[in-house]
């Protein structure tokens, strides 16, 4: 096992409404069948509680935790459980994140509330929850964080505020790093490119009015790697890796997980 032993929180262990398994449920799942004790944070109690409930059906070991990650007491309290049930934290997988679903738009029609909400889900929960374990890393001498970002970090995309809090984050991600090496904690940023989750396509397919059948096509037409999006397994591997003590020399790196389109041309 590769996590035996190690305690994780995975913040954004729930997932949207819709079909298939998203990015932070699936990870959950694969760091506790890697031996991991997992804490499912999500502000959706109910949906954290069915990630919590796959994985002690599989025999793992994990809790449920109902949090908004935008509210530092709830970040705090956050930590504090996890330190409370296992007594250390070695993985801080951070997973939230919305575009479409939290009102972002082009920068005409974007809204002042719709950028506030969507930098403090996607990049302030981050920040808070780093400065939460990082003297519990430091102490440990020993720690990883993982980072979702996007591929949209670094390629075209027409929303604002999603863009500008992926890229903030890949940059938080580097600094992490470097501020924390002589302490033994690793910082890693994994950038997904198109996949197949409930808040990607079905958020999409709600909101353009469309079938999830039609989403799914454009979107699978658009990746080099066999014209098929990727799955919330995906991720979690890339996840898995850098989580455990195979990635032990590794810092500091933005990981795309995408199919091959960031290596496109043209």
């Amino acid at each position: 096992m590769r996590l035996k032993d190690k305690v994780a929180i995975v913040v954004g262990a729930g997932q949207s409404p819709g079909e298939g398994m998203g990015n932070g449920r699936a990870t959950a799942l694969t760091f506790a069948r890697e031996g991991a004790k997992v804490l499912c944070v999500d502000h959706h109690l109910e949906s954290a509680q069915e990630t919590v409930d796959l994985i002690t059906a599989a025999h793992g070991t994990a809790a449920a935790f109902k949090a908004d990650v935008t509210k530092s007491t709830d970040i705090k309290a956050m930590v504090a459980d996890g330190i409370s049930r296992w007594g250390r934290i070695d993985v801080l997988h951070n997973n939230v994140g919305v575009s479409l679903a939290g009102g972002d738009a082009e920068l005409l029609a974007i809204t002042e509330e719709a950028f506030d909400r969507v930098v403090a889900i996607n990049l302030k929960s981050c920040i808070l929850a780093a400065k939460e374990v990082i003297p519990i890393m430091r102490a440990q001498k020993s720690g990883a964080i993982i980072n979702i970002s996007s591929m949209a970090a670094i390629t075209t995309y027409p929303y604002v505020a999603y863009k500008a809090t992926k890229s903030a984050m890949i940059a938080f991600t580097e600094q992490l790093a470097y501020q924390n090496a002589e302490y033994g904690i690793r910082a890693n940023v994994i950038l997904p490119g198109l996949m197949n989750t409930p808040m990607a396509v079905d958020t999409r397919a709600r909101e353009w009015h469309k079938t999830r059948a039609e989403v799914e096509a454009e979107r699978d037409s658009k990746v080099p790697l066999r014209k098929k999006m990727g799955t919330g397994w995906d991720v979690a591997n890339a996840a898995l890796f850098l989580a455990s003590d195979e990635a032990n020399f590794i810092t500091g790196v933005t990981l795309p997980v995408d199919g091959g389109a960031s290596v496109r041309r043209g």
